[in-house]
């Protein structure tokens, strides 16, 4: 949550007339370690993007992706010309795309701020679960 609120993921609003949030839920896992002992807990909120309906809610599902020939390339090519190659993993990767469509979606369980109870969240970034999260 504390990664959700960083990144302002939404924004708290009234529910214009005529659209319908979509729900979410928390989805918990545990890591473990080699030999069996729990490392540490972890927990996702998950939009529920089965409810979205296409041209309303979204326009574009497609998740662009690289193909191996392509990677093969650009490591020949930094190799030849003695360029370094740095990796990276972004941990709150769907979490850092903006959203072009007006998606609201319930306050999540456990996180309704007071005064606040009939308000629901604007998207402004993209959710795990949304149908145009791996686009984004």
């Amino acid at each position: 949550m504390d990664s959700i609120m960083s990144n302002q993921t939404w924004e708290l609003v009234d529910l214009p007339p005529g659209s319908k949030p979509i729900g979410c839920k928390w989805v918990f896992r545990r890591k473990y370690h080699i030999d069996g002992m729990i490392q540490t807990f972890k927990a996702r909120l998950v939009a529920k993007g089965f409810k979205q309906r296409e041209c309303i809610d979204y326009f574009d599902t497609y998740a662009p992706v690289a193909r191996t020939t392509s990677i093969r390339i650009l490591f020949a090519l930094a190799s030849i010309h003695n360029l370094f190659v740095h990796q990276m993993d972004v941990k709150t990767a769907f979490l850092n795309g903006n959203l072009n469509e007006e998606v609201y979606m319930e306050q999540p369980k456990g996180f309704v701020l007071l005064g606040n109870e009939n308000k629901v969240c604007k998207l402004v970034k993209s959710l795990y679960g949304l149908k145009q999260a791996p686009k984004q």
